[in-house]
């Protein structure tokens, strides 16, 4: 239980570097547009999404190293790319150089997002899973807080420069990460279902399992994967249901908005009337309170269950982001804008924030897992581009469509997320306390 809690807390510390790559742009949002002169069409599409396409790609290919190479390297080669782009960001002579550099950050996030999930997942006990694969959740959460933080305590600290200084901090804990995971083992069933190495396997099961739990996990991992041919594609028909859900769940996820929030949060806190330092102060509140429902979220997903956990962050979206909408509309006071985006960040903290991770990591079979979780990840970062992609053309201020007033943008964010209630309610399967070989059997139609 102890190792296993350590190897699943270092593969973990990806997510630290995803959350703080994926939000120190927001320090950078302003200075890099003044800098160059760049118009909302161009930052939209290089400085902001860069990043986001470089993620849907990494996301979209992730699964072939995983599956291929193994989830260890994948790993190790996921921090070499937090680590080249926090550097070569830091030091970009111009626009295009630095759109490249965050592209490879991008990668990294998108990598990460499917072969952490997916080590963890294949680590742990289906009592523990659900907390142990929430724990990649928590590190991006944190690594948004503690991004939020730096960018706010490095304001003005170097001028013209702090932009850079906000994105190469990056650079020590991605070295630090690439040391450490060198020191997990490789996941069990990629082990004994791609390497062929039972020994091996059953070594680190043994770990995680008592002797006879580890002897009865091998048989059940052999026995499924002898169920399945070796050649098939992730693309059949009794795989549509687990397509089908892993699609729903990423799609819903991207369109509460919230990247658009953590993305824009200086910015959308300056329309509200604050000042430049009070929007970067206020960025800092919102990571607090997304890193304290994450840990309520992540002790209550083995407790409550998935579902359950979708329900109540459904609830808590469809209400908070209605009254962002009045609160813009009506040109409310600032702190009761910034009370009810607060309570929007506990909703998708407690909901989304927490299953989304655990639950596209369970429902695909074994042999599959690595192209599931990146075809989950990979309709997730599709939506998360597009939506940074267009964001400058409705929230830009003197060319936005809802330049004035971006009340509509949060309006429909809430009713889609009505849309998200009613799936969870009616088609998401409960997968908690359940072992991945039984969730097989459940969903797939043989």
């Amino acid at each position: 239980m102890k190792k296993t809690l350590l190897w699943s807390v270092t593969a973990a510390v990806a997510g630290f570097l995803f959350g703080f790559d994926t939000v120190v742009i927001s320090g950078a949002n302003q200075p890099v547009k003044e800098l160059w002169q760049l118009s909302p069409l161009f930052h939209g599409t290089f400085i902001m999404s860069m990043a986001l396409w470089g993620t849907v790609v990494g996301s979209l290919l992730g699964g072939f190293p995983a599956q291929r190479y193994g989830r260890k390297k994948t790993l190790f080669w996921i921090g070499v790319l937090y680590l080249i782009s926090a550097l070569g960001s830091a030091l970009a002579p111009d626009p295009f150089t630095f759109s490249l550099m965050r592209f490879i950050g991008g990668l990294g996030v998108g990598a990460s997002s499917v072969a952490v999930p997916v080590y963890i997942s294949e680590i742990s006990t289906a009592r523990t899973r659900g907390q142990f694969v929430a724990l990649y959740q928590f590190n991006i959460v944190f690594g948004i807080f503690i991004a939020f933080l730096s960018n706010y305590l490095l304001d003005g600290i170097g001028g013209a420069i702090d932009w850079r200084l906000m994105l190469g901090i990056e650079a020590f804990p991605a070295f630090i990460y690439c040391l450490f995971v060198l020191r997990v083992p490789e996941s069990p069933r990629w082990l004994i279902l791609t390497k062929k190495d039972d020994t091996q396997g059953l070594r680190i099961l043994q770990f995680i399992y008592s002797e006879q739990e580890a002897e009865a996990n091998l048989r059940a991992i052999k026995e499924a994967a002898g169920k399945m041919d070796t050649t098939e594609s992730l693309f059949q028909r009794k795989y549509s249901r687990v397509l089908t859900l892993a699609f729903l769940l990423a799609f819903f996820n991207q369109w509460s908005g919230i990247n658009f929030v953590l993305y824009y949060a200086p910015e959308i806190l300056e329309r509200s009337g604050l000042a430049t330092q009070e929007s970067l102060f206020s960025s800092i509140s919102i990571g607090t309170v997304n890193l304290i429902f994450t840990i309520v979220g992540v002790r209550l997903i083995d407790r409550l269950g998935r579902r359950q956990l979708m329900t109540l962050g459904s609830i808590g979206y469809i209400l908070s982001l209605a009254l962002v909408a009045w609160c813009f509309y009506s040109e409310a006071n600032p702190i009761l804008l910034i009370s009810f985006i607060l309570l929007f960040i506990a909703s998708h903290a407690i909901g989304q924030g927490a299953v989304i991770w655990v639950f596209i990591s369970e429902i695909f079979p074994n042999k599959i897992r690595a192209y599931g979780q990146a075809w989950g990840t990979g309709v997730h970062w599709v939506f998360a581009a597009l939506i940074t992609l267009i964001t400058p053309l409705f929230l830009d201020e003197k060319e936005g469509i809802f330049g004035e007033n971006p009340w509509p943008i949060f309006a429909f964010f809430s009713f889609m997320m009505l849309g998200q209630l009613l799936w969870a309610r009616v088609s998401m399967p409960e997968t908690k306390g359940v072992s991945l070989e039984q969730l097989s059997k459940k969903l797939i139609n043989d």
